[in-house]
């Protein structure tokens, strides 16, 4: 089958023929219908995150937000079989540690990240493995597109978890969104849903403008200001109730912060660059006596999905308006080199991977 596999960072991946999967006992094999592109794929292809671990070795097939059909189940498995169309989060679970058992599983302690480790080669390839099937894949709705569904893997998953489940937002709240690529522009989307007026804040207009449509009440062009925070503390009449850092430098996680009004939450979604190396200063005695809360957002449980879902058959969230465009495998290391740039919007994804 063909695959976009690591060889080089830096280097375009290569596009390859490699085995097929079979499935583990406990594990399925999907045919990728759909993948995202995700800026953490950009960052693997990069090298980054060997300070958190999550450095992918060289030979590894990328990729960690598929929907697709499965094709093999293990003998163990018993709630999926041949034909269902599924969904794969990035962040696989076992199941059986505490954190899974407690309703956390996208916090696994035995974590394994698809797309970025050996034990999971990625979904840009006609087919992937999905250990411990029975936790990890979600059946998806009937009549649902797998191009749509495709960003539920990571992004959009993982801002709805920010701001459902993470953050307290209430109807009317002002939610600050900064930073918008696929996952800003989630969360923009999810919190205009959600009955938040949003503030999207990034360098570029088009970006902006895509917001708009998306739900953004107001923005913020970072590019034409010299003080981003005082400029969403205007808009929102003394600052944002929660605010979102969807990019993951030092630059974009002070302004999240800084734009909040006392007692404001930030929800930190984007993972740092080599610049940052995993560690942000943050305004420690401001953030104490506004009494302002610091929380993290990884990815979202299996089992919560149909939450989406539900929103989705109503028609209040519409995960397929993020998609930017469809594109081939072949066209997988050029979309990647855009985003060093940031010249990719929204979520690009992959739905042709046979030449």
């Amino acid at each position: 089958m063909r695959a976009a596999v690591l060889r080089e960072y830096g280097e375009p991946l290569q596009i390859e023929d490699v085995e097929r999967p079979s499935p583990d006992p406990d594990g399925v094999v999907i045919e990728t219908e759909a993948c995202g592109i995700c800026r953490s794929d950009w960052h693997a292809w990069q090298g980054d995150w060997d300070w958190i671990g999550a450095k992918p070795p060289k030979g590894q097939i990328l990729g960690h937000e598929p929907a697709g059909t499965v094709v093999a189940v293990g003998e163990d498995v018993t709630r999926l079989r041949e034909g269902d169309s599924v969904a794969v989060p990035f962040n696989l679970s076992d199941g059986t540690c505490p954190e899974c058992r407690n309703g956390h599983s996208n916090v696994c302690e035995n974590l394994v990240p698809l797309g970025f480790a050996e034990a999971a080669p990625g979904a840009f390839a006609e087919q992937v493995h999905v250990p411990a099937a029975d936790q990890n894949a979600v059946a998806l709705p009937d009549d649902v597109s797998p191009v749509a569904m495709a960003g539920l893997g990571c992004r959009f998953v993982t801002a709805f978890h920010a701001l459902v489940h993470r953050a307290d937002v209430d109807a009317g709240d002002w939610v600050a969104v900064h930073g918008c690529g696929g996952v800003g522009l989630s969360a923009v989307h999810i919190a205009s849903a959600i009955g938040a007026n949003v503030v999207a804040v990034d360098l570029t207009e088009e970006k902006l403008e895509k917001a708009a449509t998306l739900g953004a009440a107001e923005t913020v062009n970072a590019a034409e200001t010299d003080d981003v925070p005082g400029a969403v503390r205007a808009v929102t009449d003394g600052g944002a109730n929660v605010s979102v850092d969807a990019l993951g430098i030092a630059e974009t996680c002070h302004n999240s912060v800084n734009s909040l009004r006392r007692r404001g939450q930030h929800v930190q979604i984007g993972l740092t660059t080599e610049d940052e190396r995993g560690s942000v200063d943050l305004p420690t005695d401001a953030m104490v006596m506004k009494e302002i809360d610091f929380l993290g957002s990884f990815g979202m449980q299996p089992p919560r999905y149909d939450e989406i879902f539900r929103m989705v058959e109503r028609g209040t969230l519409t995960p397929s308006a993020v998609v930017s465009e469809t594109v081939t495998l072949d066209d997988v290391p050029d979309r990647l080199a855009a985003m060093t740039n940031f010249e990719t919007m929204g979520i690009p994804v992959v739905d042709e991977f046979r030449s």
